[in-house]
């Protein structure tokens, strides 16, 4: 069987799907039964309608997260849907059970509208202690974002925009310790200009890189001062506008530090990564093809390349797993109110962090004996290295004390105890 006919054989065995309800409280008497529901709910209910943040106490939304789509922009596939989208859905469900013992409820809705899906989203507040984002299509995903940060008090965090920043950002952070260069002076250019590619930009900003120092290349090639005063860009494109002339991918890839890739396949040749400046950090992300294969490269050239891709199979792969279901453990376990900057950049340097320790055996056994060291082939740590949940999760929540959106404080020193001892 190939590949499409085993993960249809997957999906639909008994039972249909990959996430299931389950009880968490004994239910096998009468007596289990009347505080589950009738009479004995009535009190429960009755203190959260005296305190609305006894829902964290006497409810699941603490440990409870939406995972919302439209189905605008699944992975690869385009505007397949909202129903089509629900595999996808459930498998992010998946993951953040997997990695951050995190329940989920996916949400599919039927909605082009902007407006329709804020007010649909917005009003599910009660249900959620976070809403993930999922699949939605730019430019419409930045407002619908933005909208409902506004509105909601809980953590609004679309991934396809922010988890890619982050992982490409601690690589980044990473790959420019190696090489022995300052993010204030690289030169950076993305080929692309989605929701992806803007939040990136924007968060590598964030970390050092000087804006100014940052070109952007959509389809039409430089998003340009020119283009943007001629109306050509739209206004999240034109945030990047420079004033520069204009052309094309090979001309912004000239003399550059670095290369982020959030577009198409095989479109950047090795003339064009030897054109770069030495020593060149090229994260060629577009799935599963990258926009350069990793082979060709790092056979482009004869000084250090640090290549990643998103792809498992070679090394340094940015896989959003490595993020947020460990941004979204830390804002749930301090209650926290968004999951901001500082947040989100405290969890990139975690992640550097801990590619720069030694990776215990039983990680380096899960990935077939390979060599794991901190190096050129390793900036970014693996998704089964269980350390991350026990490093992230911990630095996240802190950032949110600290930063000032977090409901409660925690005891650091055990939190970390306890994400060893009860999470998976």
């Amino acid at each position: 069987m190939g590949l499409d006919e085993d993960a249809l054989a997957y999906h639909e065995s008994t039972p249909p799907g990959k996430l299931e309800i389950s009880t968490t409280k004994s239910t096998n008497t009468q007596r289990d039964l009347s505080l589950a529901y009738s009479p004995g709910v009535a009190a429960p209910c009755e203190a959260i309608a005296d305190d609305p943040d006894a829902a964290y106490q006497y409810t699941a939304k603490g440990n409870m997260v939406g995972v919302v789509s439209n189905g605008s922009a699944v992975l690869g596939l385009g505007d397949i849907g909202a129903q089509a989208s629900k595999p996808v859905m459930e498998g992010k469900g998946v993951l953040f059970k997997r990695f951050a013992d995190i329940d989920v409820f996916d949400i599919e809705l039927e909605h082009t509208d902007t407006d329709a899906f804020v007010e649909s989203v917005a009003a599910m507040e009660p249900t959620f202690g976070g809403i993930n984002l999922e699949d939605i299509a730019a430019p419409a995903c930045f407002e619908i974002e933005e909208r409902l940060r506004e509105r909601m008090d809980i953590p609004v965090f679309h991934d396809d925009q922010h988890g890619t920043a982050i992982i490409s950002g601690a690589g980044l952070l990473n790959a420019c310790d190696i090489i022995g260069k300052d993010l204030a002076d690289l030169e950076v250019t993305f080929s692309g200009a989605g929701a992806s590619a803007i939040a990136t930009a924007r968060f590598y900003v964030s970390l050092g890189v000087r804006k100014e120092n940052i070109t952007m290349c959509d389809s039409s090639g430089i998003i340009t001062q020119g283009r943007a005063e001629a109306g050509d860009v739209n206004e999240f494109k034109r945030e990047f506008a420079r004033d520069v002339p204009e052309g094309g991918l090979a001309d912004a890839m000239a003399g550059a530090d670095v290369f982020v890739g959030l577009s198409a396949p095989d479109i950047v040749s090795q003339a064009m990564v030897q054109s770069m400046a030495d020593d060149p950090i090229i994260f060629a992300m577009a799935n599963p093809t990258p926009e350069i294969g990793y082979e060709e490269a790092k056979a482009a050239r004869d000084d250090t390349v640090i290549m990643g891709t998103g792809r498992s199979d070679y090394p340094n792969q940015v896989n959003n797993v490595l993020g947020f279901p460990f941004l979204f453990r830390g804002a749930l376990d301090v209650r926290a109110t968004e999951i901001n900057e500082e947040m989100k950049v405290a969890a990139a340097e975690a992640l550097a962090e801990l590619a720069r320790q030694d990776v215990p055996d039983a990680v380096v056994k899960a990935y077939g004996d390979e060599p794991l060291q901190y190096g050129p082939d390793y900036v970014i740590p693996k998704p089964l290295d269980p350390r991350v949940l026990f490093e992230l999760a911990p630095t996240v929540a802190q950032a949110a004390i600290d930063s000032g959106c977090a409901r409660t404080e925690l005891d650091l020193s055990s939190y970390e105890e306890q994400q060893g001892e009860v999470r998976p």
